[in-house]
């Protein structure tokens, strides 16, 4: 069987008027990031990627070997190519212009390296989350600088998201805003095949993802829900529900989108605004999960509504299933 590959995938969408050149070249750039990502990370032990460089990034987190690998991978395969006016990574307090000696393009690009890395050095999957924006312009009709405010851009004016799985396969999902599609990187041919096309995640689930460790600071509203999961054939939802939990946030998504279900990592006593980043993780995997037929709150407000505040920013994320969303939605006063 012959599949259509990424690259005629894009093509058709530039044909149609979806996107423009620059944007195709630019998904194909972090595509070809993302296999070279791909082959390191399947090394292993045998690469030294699970060891932590003794160094803590922007978030406070403690980098391991592949985290500063993947970002220097994007970086490097990204700033030249002339599609970019800056990048922003997780890894890095501050945006990155593209250097002047290279020409700037109309797009900003955000990325999650490597998300789900602590989970290295006990092979579970992790993988690469993207975004990309338009660069603002100013009252003159010129771009504005890329400095950090130009990336504060709420998730609805994302051109384009998506994320890569480093699993057994090595699957990326990519949306421009016509759905999502997913793509499984052949070995042989080295190149990505549309083997998910049309993604469409059922509105109604039996299962949840969240970290129950957490159990004793959620919020009321989160705890009712997970309460009335657990509670099963005996509790008002009058069905068993099963939890899933792989703490790599690029896996969860993918089997929530993959087989329905619903993801969770809400706002608790200790993480008062939410543990994941709202530019890097939140938006991407909202845009996604929406372009899918799900829906993705931060509790109370849409997530591609939310104004961002800071390019590091925090957030509550509740995302999956339509109905099971809007059920968490509809628990907080």
């Amino acid at each position: 069987m012959r599949r259509t590959t990424l690259t005629q995938f894009l093509i058709e969408r530039e044909r149609a008027g979806r996107i423009n050149a620059d944007l195709r070249l630019l998904i194909e750039t972090i595509a070809r990031a993302c296999k070279a990502i791909s082959v390191r990370v399947n090394k292993g032990s045998l690469g030294g990627g699970g060891a932590s460089v003794g160094v803590q990034n922007v978030q406070g987190e403690t980098q391991k070997a592949l985290d500063v690998l993947s970002n220097e991978i994007l970086l490097e395969a990204n700033e030249w190519g002339g599609n970019l006016a800056a990048l922003a990574s997780e890894e890095m307090e501050n945006p990155s212009p593209i250097p002047t000696h290279y020409p700037r393009g109309e797009y900003l690009l955000l990325f999650d390296p490597l998300d789900g890395s602590s989970n290295i050095d006990v092979n579970i999957s992790t993988g690469t989350i993207f975004s990309v924006l338009r660069c603002p312009h100013g009252h003159d009709g010129k771009p504005c600088e890329p400095d950090e405010q130009a990336f504060l851009q709420p998730g609805n004016k994302q051109v384009a998201a998506g994320f890569a799985v480093y699993g057994p396969t090595t699957i990326l999902v990519v949306t421009v805003g016509d759905g999502a599609h997913g793509f499984t990187l052949d070995r042989e041919t080295f190149s990505f095949a549309l083997t998910h096309p049309e993604i469409r995640i059922p509105e109604e689930t039996s299962e949840f993802a969240i970290n129950t460790s957490n159990m004793r600071r959620w919020e009321a509203p989160v705890k009712r829900y997970i309460d009335e999961c657990l509670a099963g054939k005996d509790g008002p939802r009058g069905r068993d529900f099963n939890m899933r939990w792989v703490a790599s946030m690029v896996a969860d998504v993918f089997r929530v989108i993959s087989r329905g279900g619903i993801f969770m990592y809400p706002r608790d006593s200790k993480n008062k605004d939410g543990r994941l980043r709202l530019m890097y993780e939140a938006n991407p995997m909202a845009f996604i999960v929406e372009q899918a037929g799900g829906a993705a709150t931060e509790g109370r407000t849409r997530i591609l509504d939310i104004q961002p505040k800071g390019l590091h920013q925090r957030i509550a994320v509740v995302l999956g299933s339509k109905q099971e969303v809007e059920r968490v939605a509809s628990y907080h006063p």
